[in-house]
């Protein structure tokens, strides 16, 4: 399926009532889910995290069913079961910070403390070893970032980075943060860089959501070892880049 462009959305009664569903199926549901994921804060982690991912492959289907929003991945292969990493992807949306969940290694998400604070889903996230930050204080969020991604990644847990900071709109470049890049050279765990284009369906910010299907692109690990992170950053930034292009 073709991805929509903003000149050639059309905003129909079909997109209205299909957001609609979607948005009241990923709100009423989180009545369910949150809730249990608080109470299972008694058992192991992986349980949590077990029953956090039914949630977000409910949404997954009521984007497929509701939206019509698909995703194709390519690179999967770059992603080894065994051996812990760092991600560095492109943030565009809401939908890979859901559907990452659903695809990628157990994994512990770097975002903004604030976050944690809204009813439910904030509570819920609070329990799935998340690295919350106050991006007031740039050196007390680095701080943090580096000790406890470093203890997520020696615990088996992978670290997932959104180097822009914020959602950027399809085809808005923004440059990327050093924190991740820094993590990698500090830890010594490889960085993967990620791609996609989920904001065409899925805009930021926005309540409707467009049928297509995103795609998205994951690269061939970056070493990190002996090496600086801005090097380690810039590598991950041109992959990314170029990556983009491509779509």
């Amino acid at each position: 399926m073709t991805l929509p462009t903003p000149s050639s959305r059309d905003n129909n009664f079909k997109v209205y009532l299909g957001s609609t569903v979607l948005f009241l199926g990923m709100t009423l549901s989180l009545f369910v889910i949150g809730p249990l994921v608080l109470l299972a804060i008694v058992l192991p982690f992986r349980v949590r995290y077990r029953i956090a991912g039914l949630w977000v492959k409910w949404v997954l289907w009521l984007a497929k069913v509701c939206c019509g929003i698909g995703h194709r991945i390519e690179g999967l292969e770059h992603i080894d079961q065994n051996r812990t990493a760092i991600i560095l992807s492109k943030h565009q949306s809401a939908w890979e910070t859901i559907a990452y969940r659903d695809f990628l290694p157990m994994h512990s998400v770097l975002l903004k403390q604030s976050l944690l604070w809204l009813p439910l889903w904030g509570w819920a996230m609070a329990t799935l070893k998340p690295i919350a930050i106050d991006r007031k204080n740039q050196r007390a969020a680095l701080r943090k970032l580096l000790e406890k991604g470093t203890e997520n990644l020696k615990s088996g847990l992978w670290v997932i980075i959104f180097p822009e900071g914020t959602r950027t709109a399809p085809g808005e470049v923004k440059k990327f943060n050093v924190g991740g890049a820094m993590l990698a050279q500090q830890s010594g765990y490889p960085v993967v860089p990620i791609a996609h284009n989920a904001g065409v369906c899925w805009p930021r910010y926005s309540f409707l959501k467009y049928p297509g299907t995103i795609k998205v692109k994951i690269g061939p690990p970056i070493e990190s070892k002996g090496r600086k992170a801005a090097e380690i950053n810039a590598e991950a930034e041109a992959w990314i880049a170029e990556a983009m292009k491509e779509m």
